[in-house]
């Protein structure tokens, strides 16, 4: 029996060995494909990427015919390289560097020479197309925009490089991918399945038919339409409100958590980077390392949240248990902490939960603080309790939401302290800063949001997302998931009533709009910045955070304004602009929105990038960056201690 063992595998492993290549040979053809690159022509066929419409079924993103003129190094011959060369409008030595990296790819296989041609200029040379060997077209879409606003959202379409080729089989050299913003983070969604085709060849290299009768070829699937959350009007008036100032708005519908704005300041028009002009373009923008227009403030820049921050401070007394409505403090314009330390405060006189939130009493919300940490034996036990509050309104985390980048913010926990002060002990009168929010706290614009619409819900919040309709699909059922923060309900009534007569008594009055109820919070933050090598302090930073109608909120809202000045003075203003556009699509404080598209905050971004980076912006050519005119500035940022 041994002895027959060995010859039975042996017979048996020949058979199964002599299955499997008859069936890759005769049976299966997908490797005799690859093994007849030489007598076989693949073409794709490049689908329509899907339409993005606004909420309301604004077009915004359509597409557009283009042209790729394709290149198979190995297959020139007898060209004339002048006329090809002023047919397409390149110079010799570009031509000669295209065939090179044509080569070094393959010289045997298809590569794009010269992408995204328009049809006027793609005319000329498909006329004579047939006197050029070795080249061909290849027809593509390319995205157009019906708007000129909203470049952070959507994003923009780019060749694939080699790296992304190697991860994702699917792609193929010269194909297009979204990078950034929807186009992104919706990518396979909205590219569709391309279709391929297989001809064969003669011995002579002749297209001589369909290969197999097209047994393989596939048809290219058309992408998916989506609709967004943004509304369309209020994010164009953002941007408008926003011009020749930086920083970030963000808009968010409470009871949903669907983002209605995110503004980025400075932008561009989303339409220079399509075409011919696009890397050329998008190298400008990339290389600006001071106004960085394509960096995305409401998602990615971390700032002091400033006074907004006490609704948080006051939440989380209440809900500890340290304070009511009815604690009072005396405040003589500010609070001492320590011999020599005091916070400014504009206010004075005795000040209960009510009159402070609505005065933007720093006095009050410090004694506030200290209490919390104070509750416990171990501050740093006391800290860890306040940091858990803090983040279940969605801070010091990442948001989960739907655009492919963003940051977590901070909170600090009794860990940053112990490796702030390894060698001696703290208490909440060390990081009182916290309190006001500066200190070791902070924010982006969207966290601030979102932490509006987390109050305008009276305690739960839903993860804020960009996508609201995916023809055929579903939106993933997390963005309908209700987080609940640790605060119960019955807190949250006394602290909008403050919030309320913030318009109506306190920093905001003069912000009104007749008819609206609006709950705000301004807020106004020192910053710092370093020029050549020195500590300078700069404009505070404006902020403010809103929601409305005080009932049935159907807005919540975050704007931060760098270098500018007091919380009512800019943010203030376009907030209660922006829910008034929101709420009834026109404006009556006509008086405000003059004043904000007034004011202009370039000779501030001048002393952080100089005089000779802000020109650089204004002398681009209009019609190369339009939108983007903005003076470049700095972006360095560092925690204080004032706040109003």
């Amino acid at each position: 029996m041994r002895k027959l063992l060995l010859p039975s595998i042996i017979i048996i492993a020949a058979i199964l060995l002599l299955i499997r290549i008859f069936y890759l040979q005769v049976i299966n053809d997908t490797f005799k494909l690859k093994s007849e690159n030489n007598a076989i022509k693949i073409q794709y066929e490049y689908p329509e990427r899907g339409y993005i419409y606004d909420r309301n079924g604004k077009l915004l993103v359509a597409n557009q015919a283009s042209y790729d003129i394709m290149v198979i190094p190995r297959e020139i011959k007898n060209l004339d390289t002048l006329e090809f060369c002023q047919l397409l409008d390149v110079t010799k030595e570009d031509f000669l560097e295209k065939i090179a990296k044509a080569k070094i790819y393959s010289p045997r296989l298809p590569s794009v020479f010269l992408p995204q041609l328009n049809k006027s200029e793609f005319a000329a040379f498909q006329e004579k197309i047939r006197k050029f060997e070795g080249f061909y077209f290849q027809k593509r879409s390319l995205r157009d925009y019906e708007v000129d606003f909203g470049a952070n959202i959507f994003g923009f379409i780019t060749q694939v490089n080699e790296r992304i080729i190697e991860k994702q089989p699917y792609y193929k050299s010269g194909d297009l991918i979204g990078k950034q913003g929807v186009e992104e983070y919706y990518e396979e969604i909205l590219r569709g399945v391309k279709g391929v085709k297989y001809f064969q060849k003669d011995k002579y290299n002749r297209l001589i038919g369909s290969y197999k009768e097209g047994k393989y070829d596939t048809i290219a699937v058309q992408g998916e339409d989506i609709n967004l959350t943004i509304d369309a009007e209020i994010q164009r008036y953002g941007e408008q409100l926003m011009i020749n100032k930086r920083g970030g708005i963000v808009a968010i519908e409470p009871k949903t958590g669907e983002i209605l704005a995110l503004v980025t300041a400075p932008s561009y028009d989303p339409g220079i980077l399509v075409g011919r002009q696009r890397s050329k373009n998008y190298t400008l923008l990339y290389h600006d390392s001071i106004a960085k227009p394509l960096y995305d403030r409401g998602l990615l820049a971390e700032y002091p949240p400033g006074s907004p921050f006490k609704i948080l401070t006051g939440l989380v007394g209440l809900q500890e248990d340290v304070i009511n409505e009815q604690t009072t403090y005396i405040c003589h314009h500010g609070f001492s902490y320590a011999p020599g330390r005091f916070m400014k405060c504009h206010g004075s006189g005795p000040h209960q939960l009510h009159n402070g939130i609505y005065n933007s009493c720093n006095t009050y919300f410090a004694n506030v603080y200290l209490r919390i940490i104070g509750k416990y034996s171990s501050a740093p036990y006391a800290v860890d309790v306040w940091s858990d509050h803090v983040k279940s309104f969605g801070l010091g985390q990442f948001m989960g939401y739907d655009l492919p980048t963003g940051k977590r913010g901070k909170v600090p926990t009794s860990k940053t302290y112990k490796s702030i002060y390894p060698n001696w002990g703290w208490s909440g009168k060390t990081i009182i800063s916290n309190s006001i929010g500066q200190g070791e706290v902070l924010m982006t614009p969207i966290q601030l949001a979102n932490m509006m619409a987390a109050v305008a819900n009276e305690g739960h919040y839903y993860t804020p997302h960009i996508i609201k309709k995916i023809k055929g699909d579903k939106i993933d059922a997390k963005f309908k998931e209700k987080h609940t923060t640790s605060i119960d309900k019955k807190y949250f009534k006394p602290i909008i009533s403050g919030l309320f007569d913030v318009y109506n008594f306190g920093t905001a009055s003069s912000l009104r709009v007749d008819g609206i109820d609006i709950c705000g919070k301004t807020g106004t933050a020192e910053n710092f910045a370093k020029i050549g090598g020195k500590r300078v302090q700069l404009q505070d930073h404006s902020i403010f955070v809103a929601f409305a109608p005080k009932d049935n909120p159907k807005i919540a809202i975050a704007i931060m304004v760098e270098n500018g000045g007091f919380g009512s003075r800019i943010a203030g203003p376009i907030a209660s602009l922006m829910i008034e556009k929101y709420l009834r699509k026109k404006i009556t404080r006509v008086d405000l929105e003059k004043r904000v598209l007034g004011i202009s905050l370039r000779d501030q971004y001048a002393k952080l990038g100089g005089m000779k980076e802000a020109s650089a912006i204004e002398s681009t050519p209009k019609d190369t960056i339009r939108k983007y005119n903005e003076v470049k500035t700095n972006s360095v940022i560092d925690t204080t201690k004032k706040t109003n």
